[in-house]
């Protein structure tokens, strides 16, 4: 049974003084064990002075105010004055910094250095690009972006829309360093009742992904509320034209209902036999 969102929307800030997918991955990391919420992800990055850190907190006191609902905020925040201002609303705040920092001091002996931007010079500046590159690809290969460049990715995700492909490829570029692109199924796909052409000539790298269509129509709901692409009844076709496309090119398939996204990466990291990035 899917939650009533009228009831269990909840809404959720991601909060970070950089581009916040930390912030983002651990936090839907933790909100994937709350099944039957459904949240509003709102991501906030480079809140980087005071003065924005006032600004979202008036945000998140405007949320509060319509909706009667204290929202969760997650935090990368390192600058503790601007961690305070956000800390200081009525919003359940959870700290990602502090979390670990704090008992790492006390296990290491020693402070940390409380900067942002240090994960570069602390594990390498070439694995730092890497990772940047990768998620460079991700983003400018998102939603079916620049097909006659696929020979440059590792792995191309096929699914219908909204099945998971985007989250899936920016964590996999992020932890992994994977150069991935999507590819979004339509209409046109499904009269041809077979892959597309610029497809075909990668066939070695798609991984498809699949959804339960009941599912599926909950997240589209949440993003056009009303609309026919949400019903039940285009979900169910669009899911059932796709596997029939992935069954016959014979594509490894993974069904992504309930499943986290870090199930899902190791799924297709062990499934295309792709490594793991080796510190430098």
């Amino acid at each position: 049974m899917q939650p009533d969102s009228s009831k269990n929307l909840k809404t959720v800030f991601f909060v970070s003084d950089r581009t916040g997918l930390t912030a983002e991955i651990y936090g839907r990391s933790l909100l994937s064990q709350f099944p039957g919420v459904a949240f509003d992800s709102r991501p906030y990055p480079f809140v980087d002075s005071e003065e924005k850190a006032r600004a979202l907190a008036r945000e998140i006191a405007l949320v509060e105010q319509s909706s009667g609902y204290a929202p969760v905020v997650f935090s990368t925040l390192v600058e503790p004055q601007v961690q305070r201002i956000i800390a200081a609303t009525n919003a359940c705040v959870i700290d990602l910094f502090s979390t670990f920092i704090d008992p790492l001091e006390r296990c290491l002996g020693q402070e940390s250095a409380h900067t942002r931007g240090l994960l570069h010079s602390t594990f390498g500046t070439r694995t730092y690009q890497d990772r940047l590159n990768a998620i460079d690809f991700v983003l400018t290969h998102d939603d079916g972006l620049r097909p006659d460049q696929y020979s440059d990715a590792d792995i191309v995700l096929v699914g219908v829309s909204r099945c998971g492909k985007t989250p899936t490829s920016l964590y996999l570029a992020m932890n992994y360093f994977i150069r991935a692109a999507n590819y979004p199924l339509t209409e046109n796909e499904f009269h041809r009742e077979a892959l597309p052409p610029q497809l075909q000539s990668v066939k070695s790298k798609l991984v498809a992904l699949t959804i339960d269509p009941r599912a599926l129509s909950h997240i589209r709901e949440q993003r056009r509320p009303g609309s026919d692409y949400a019903t039940f009844e285009v979900c169910q076709r669009e899911v059932r034209d796709a596997e029939r496309i992935f069954r016959q090119a014979g594509l490894p398939v993974f069904n992504t209902t309930a499943t986290s996204i870090e199930e899902i990466a190791g799924w297709i990291m062990k499934e295309k036999s792709l490594s793991k990035p080796v510190a430098r």
